[in-house]
């Protein structure tokens, strides 16, 4: 099927909405494939150092083997970070630290989409752990190597499931495995039930993390330092095969043969990351009703910057990965 599906909008956003990126340190997790791996690509390409975060395995072996080939000029550098593991999480920043004196734009792409109700390691619910909190705890450690930079930019990623119900703390709690379970297959199939409330209650908590650092940086006098927030519509990348495979979609569905390709849907982040143009808070994705299409500014939602939400994601990261000092 992503054969099938033509890139439409990349070539446009990398000609009209991109920067010379040499010098630059851009750090991604979730590079082996899809929006994060396009993200690398594209990044490299300007000329920047890209910094991949990604859990040991054949996978991210695999895939920056192709990003070396598709950019042979390309700098890269891998480091491990399961998002699943705050510990590893820790280290990779520690590996980071001892690397590299500025960090220029840290891009927090990596997710999972609707799994199983279970627990990591750290006994938080798995796509809180990996989509939220051990982003938060990524970006908190990093945070003195972007101040060092002249305009550092931190990116976050969304979706269309950030629509819905209001931010709920008992998400955040260390609950994983209790968390309402893994819903009926007619469920599953219709992107409702438990699966897919958890799923919209970490994309919610992306957007509150966004603005949540606009307002600490603003109250804090931080110019240089800004975040942004992006989304990729719905496009057809290993997120939704992944889903499929655990039971959470159906992957031979008439939605999935409406996607868009995974270039596509890489854009807002790529604008997220690369517009010279691009300001504290603004948010980029497919405009309109938000599937598919060129990735537009976007006016955000008044809900998913409402003080609740900002403080809600706050507090409850905080109170399980340790305060976020500016």
């Amino acid at each position: 099927m992503k054969s099938q599906i033509k890139t439409l909008h990349l070539p446009t956003v990398i000609q009209n909405h991109s920067q010379e990126m040499s010098n630059k340190v851009v750090a991604v997790t979730g590079t082996t494939s899809g929006t994060g791996f396009i993200l690398a690509r594209e990044a490299a390409k300007k000329g920047a150092t890209v910094i991949l975060l990604n859990r040991e395995s054949e996978r991210s072996t695999n895939a920056l083997t192709q990003l070396q080939e598709l950019v042979p000029d390309g700098k890269f550098d891998a480091i491990a970070c399961d998002l699943q593991n705050f510990e590893s999480v820790r280290q990779a920043a520690q590996a980071i630290r001892n690397k590299y004196e500025v960090l220029d734009v840290l891009v927090n792409n990596a997710g999972v989409m609707a799994f199983k109700d279970i627990a990591t390691v750290d006994g938080y619910d798995v796509q809180m752990q990996t989509n939220v909190i051990s982003h938060f705890l990524l970006t908190k450690e990093l945070f003195p190597l972007l101040k060092k930079s002249s305009q550092a930019r931190i990116v976050n990623h969304t979706s269309m499931a950030r629509l819905g119900s209001p931010l709920n703390p008992e998400y955040f709690m260390k609950k994983g495995g209790d968390l309402g379970g893994d819903g009926t297959d007619e469920e599953n199939t219709s992107f409702s039930g438990p699966r897919w409330e958890r799923y919209h209650q970490t994309k919610l908590a992306n957007c509150a993390f966004t603005y949540g650092l606009k307002s600490k940086l603003d109250q804090a006098g931080i110019t240089n330092v800004i975040p942004l927030l992006a989304h990729p519509g719905f496009a057809l990348t290993n997120l939704q095969a992944t889903t499929a495979t655990d039971g959470g979609m159906e992957k031979n569905s008439d939605m999935m043969s409406q996607a868009q390709s995974a270039e596509d849907g890489a854009c807002g982040i790529i604008r997220a990351a690369l517009d010279p143009d691009a300001k504290s808070g603004n948010f980029y994705g497919p405009s309109g009703r938000g599937w598919k299409g060129f990735p537009e500014l976007l006016e955000p939602e008044d809900y998913i910057q409402s003080d609740y939400t900002v403080q809600t994601n706050w507090e409850e990261c905080e109170n399980a990965v340790g305060a976020f000092t500016m």
